[in-house]
């Protein structure tokens, strides 16, 4: 991301709202960390401007300056996420259900088809660590405790919420989107006190834009499989199950479980393959490769618009599929979206 000329946004910080702005193709910050700096002013970072451009572009920026930058005297030593979102926040990530293990008791909620984001306290941050610059009106009572959630315009629209959330010109279509937190991660209690928590503290703040996302406990099979029939049948992608008591882990957990009918992965796009009959003309199908190296295509899903301006060679997309042939190959994948939060070389090494 880069500012134009004369361009400005506004963040929030932990004594108030900063604005950062580019003029004679300098960026500055308001904060008293970038004002009172001994550097020339193109030579100067902070926090604030870490968060919205991530840490390799402020050290290409200020030659290796960045480095200079005090740490936030909040921040817990050794946090990942101490830059204000600069790297990939610590996050609790769910295994896939083997329809064996007995989830009665667990804390069952709707999987979100919204966009993942960790609210450190000033920003939302991608799961690979970007910002995502909410306007001013839409964080001003969110807590300054870490929180995590999905940034959600409903069933049906995550092409919609991506195209909000990855602009950084905090718009007006922010009104779509709600802030829905499932977990605290900094509370240290297990998931009943933490989700309760998250109440609190919601509710108190009065937020208009962020709510505790809803769980229910699980009576057993007939009462998951049905739920998971009436969320699907409204168009929603399936359910997680937290496991009762558990502590939220950073990694992926048995604790936290996907539970779906189709399955979904992420695949490189390598060519676009011409259509034929009424899609000539225009893209028939992607050709992808999945991290280990499978490829197949993916024909199905896109909408007029997609097939019109398909995603770019190099793009990381998401598919459905309903399950792998015995030679690994995805059965029936259809086309969800453009993925932008997915590190694709780090699934290819961990294949290898």
């Amino acid at each position: 991301m880069e500012l134009e000329e004369h361009e400005s946004i506004e963040i929030r910080g932990s004594s108030g709202w900063y604005l950062i702005k580019r003029l004679g193709g300098v960026y500055s910050c308001s904060c008293p960390a970038w004002l009172h700096q001994s550097l020339p002013v193109e030579k100067r970072s902070c926090k604030h401007l870490i968060a919205v451009f991530g840490e390799e572009h402020e050290k290409a920026r200020t030659g290796g300056a960045v480095s200079r930058v005090v740490r936030s005297p909040s921040a817990k030593s050794g946090d990942s996420s101490d830059s204000a979102g600069a790297k990939a926040p610590p996050l609790l990530l769910a295994h896939p259900w083997d329809g064996l293990r007995d989830l009665s008791g667990w804390w069952m909620s709707e999987k979100l088809d919204g966009v993942r984001a960790y609210w450190n306290g000033e920003v939302f941050v991608s799961r690979l660590g970007n910002a995502y610059l909410a306007p001013p009106w839409f964080v001003d009572k969110l807590p300054k405790t870490r929180l995590d959630g999905e940034l959600w315009s409903g069933r049906k629209k995550f092409q919609r919420t991506i195209s909000i959330v990855r602009r950084q010109d905090q718009s007006r279509d922010w009104n779509e989107v709600r802030y829905l937190v499932f977990d605290a991660p900094d509370h240290g209690g297990g998931f009943e006190e933490r989700i309760d928590f998250v109440k609190t503290t919601l509710g108190s703040a009065g937020s208009t834009f962020a709510e505790a996302h809803p769980h229910e406990q699980c009576a057993g099979e007939d009462h998951l499989r049905a739920e998971l029939a009436r969320v699907e049948a409204l168009g929603g992608e399936g359910l997680m199950l937290r496991e009762p008591r558990s502590r939220y882990e950073v990694g992926r957990s048995s604790s936290l479980l996907k539970v779906k009918s189709f399955h979904d992965a992420e695949a490189k796009v390598l060519e676009h393959l011409p259509g034929t009959g009424k899609h000539k003309g225009r893209l028939g199908a992607l050709l992808v490769e999945m991290p280990d190296g499978t490829r197949f295509s993916v024909g199905t899903g896109f909408s007029d618009a997609e097939r019109e301006k398909p995603p770019k060679i190099g793009a990381i997309i998401t598919y459905r599929y309903q399950e792998l042939s015995d030679g690994g190959v995805p059965r029936f994948p259809s086309y969800v979206a453009e993925r932008h939060d997915f590190d694709f070389g780090a699934a290819v090494k961990a294949k290898r």
